[in-house]
């Protein structure tokens, strides 16, 4: 076998291994990430700063790391609200304004549509596995480092 034939074959089998890769998945890698801190606990966050990964979050995932989250940075402060609509994971979600402190966190139930609003204005929201904010202690006043230098990415 030639080694522009093994080449070939080798990549026709990655294609198709990432074909059997579930769409959740392969989403996942396609945000950028970014680290944010609160109090002794490291977040692992995807950042969805664009209308489009915004409106697709953490839809048809069906798993989410511990201490894994999605950051969504919205374009101006507003009482924006979040659904769970096509979303497989229960949710927890922390709205926080654009120093990062939490202003409110509400808990979500998968494929829902009801309303999860900021209790004021808010420019980020952070999702993370449902229950995650109160088993660390983490409650409204609580900042979150790390998000304050992505609110100009939002658009």
């Amino acid at each position: 076998m030639s080694l522009s034939s093994l080449l070939r074959s080798l990549v026709l089998c990655a294609g198709g291994l990432a074909a059997l890769i579930p769409v959740g998945v392969r989403a996942q890698s396609s945000m950028p990430q970014v680290e944010l801190t609160v109090g002794m606990f490291r977040i692992e966050a995807e950042v969805a700063a664009t209308l489009g990964d915004r409106m697709q979050g953490l839809m048809q995932r069906r798993q989410m790391a511990a201490n894994h989250g999605m950051v969504f940075v919205f374009t101006e402060d507003q009482r924006h609200c979040m659904w769970m609509k096509n979303t497989l994971l229960p949710l927890s979600v922390a709205f926080m304004d654009e120093q990062g402190k939490i202003l409110n966190i509400e808990d979500m139930e998968p494929q829902t549509e009801d309303n999860h609003c900021a209790a004021r204005p808010a420019r980020f929201a952070l999702e993370m596995n449902k229950g995650w904010f109160r088993q660390k202690g983490i409650a409204p006043g609580t900042t979150i480092r790390g998000v304050a230098p992505l609110a100009g990415t939002g658009r």
